[in-house]
């Protein structure tokens, strides 16, 4: 069987990209491949809403199901590629069946990244990745009280916010001097460390795992490598990902932490992009140029839009700034740009508050902003973030003044406006 475009993945970067070729009037045959048996939905909201209990699946699904079939895409579910054969445009599914395409376009994202150490794949440990993931935790939370987090990322603390909030004795194990170092800047890595001790979550820091300790099969504590063990019920495991590209790489293409690809998505096989969590890209607005992936949603759908407009003659090259965001207890934290290679952070405000921003700057140029329940700075730092602006830093760092009237700010605010 042919079809025109196949899309391997169907997480946000992969769904999108089906959706936008419709969009954009491509009339071709799509097919969507995805190994999970759930219609395409929001992974986000799994740390967070979905595994509080605050938000059913339902409300997480990107479209409803009539939504493929009015589109005439071939949704594939719970099947998975497992070969690649670049010159003759052709994959194996794992039933052994084979898909030939016109182009290709590899939206796996990744899988977690697990513990190595001896009791890894005891039961009771998890990892926070999709549905099933999820519910598996969710099944076992009635008989959990102690919880060890190990990775104090993004992921991993908002699972600790949760389930703190659910009642639950939450340790973090972090082997960093804090919290978001891969991230953030210190000021935001302690804010968060105090809001959660605030919250009843033990953070330890600078530990390492030496091993998990077992009952009949269930994990019952997490020994570390100074000797001690700490008790609990369950573990989750929060220290990234890895991306999902074997049968790529089996076709030939070289490991770069992802998928290496061009401004247009494109990797250096024929007829082949990629996108998501799984792609590797220059991106304009690192100051670190090397390529990097992004694990947000923001660029899966723009690295999406970036592909149907190349593959329906609109090719107009990657170009978007940046956005994040996490929800812990009742703090949003909404990031803009890339922070790699800061050289001078600007405090606006008391982290006391819990209404503050961070603006990390390189050579005086504004880099990207953190910034905690202050939505103002966020929109506004779009801007100076584009335009890598370069601040009076005396005015930057006065909270009292609104960003926007900071010397040269609102012009440029006003000139990056649609």
């Amino acid at each position: 069987m042919h079809k025109d475009v196949v899309i391997v993945g169907a997480g946000h970067a992969g769904a999108q990209a089906a959706s936008l070729l419709r969009q954009q009037g491509f009339e071709g045959s799509i097919a969507l491949i995805g190994e999970e048996h759930e219609l395409p939905y929001e992974r986000p909201p799994l740390s967070k809403e979905y595994l509080a209990g605050e938000k059913s699946f339902d409300h997480l699904l990107l479209r409803p199901a009539s939504f493929w079939n009015e589109k005439h895409i071939d949704l594939r579910l719970a099947q998975r590629v497992v070969g690649v054969d670049a010159r003759a445009h052709r994959l194996t599914l794992d039933s052994g069946a084979q898909l030939d395409y016109g182009q290709l376009i590899w939206a796996t994202g990744g899988a977690p990244r697990r513990l190595s150490c001896p009791g890894h794949d005891l039961q009771g440990v998890h990892s926070v990745r999709n549905r099933a993931d999820v519910d598996r935790m969710i099944h076992e939370l009635p008989a959990t009280q102690r919880v060890l987090v190990i990775g104090g990322g993004y992921i991993g603390l908002e699972a600790a916010a949760v389930l703190s909030k659910l009642g639950k004795s939450v340790t973090v194990l972090e082997a960093q001097d804090r919290v978001l170092a891969r991230v953030a800047g210190e000021a935001l890595s302690r804010f968060y460390e105090t809001e959660h001790r605030a919250n009843g979550v033990e953070v330890r820091l600078n530990v390492l795992v030496d091993h998990l300790v077992g009952e009949g099969g269930k994990v019952v504590g997490v020994a570390l490598a100074d000797g001690s063990v700490l008790q609990a019920d369950m573990v989750i495991v929060g220290i990234g990902i890895v991306p999902a590209i074997a049968p790529l790489l089996e076709a030939g293409l070289q490991d770069c932490n992802g998928v290496q690809v061009d401004a247009f998505c494109r990797a250096a096989l024929p007829d082949v992009f990629a996108i998501g969590d799984c792609a590797a890209h220059l991106n304009p607005y690192c100051a670190v140029q090397t390529p990097i992936r992004l694990e947000s949603v923001q660029n899966a759908n723009d690295q999406a839009k970036v592909v149907s407009r190349f593959i329906t003659g609109q090719a107009q090259a990657y170009d978007a700034v940046p956005w994040f965001w996490s929800d812990q207890y009742d703090l949003k934290l909404q990031t803009v740009g890339l922070s790699l290679g800061y050289d001078q952070t600007v405090l606006r405000g008391d982290p006391a508050t819990r209404s503050f921003s961070v603006v990390y700057l390189r050579q005086g140029r504004v880099l990207a902003l953190d910034c905690v329940n202050q939505v103002r700075d966020y929109v506004q730092g779009k801007a100076l973030v584009k335009a890598g602006f370069a601040p009076d830093l005396v005015a930057l760092a006065d909270a009292d003044l609104p960003l926007k009237a900071v010397p040269g700010v609102a012009a440029v605010v006003q000139e990056s406006a649609p």
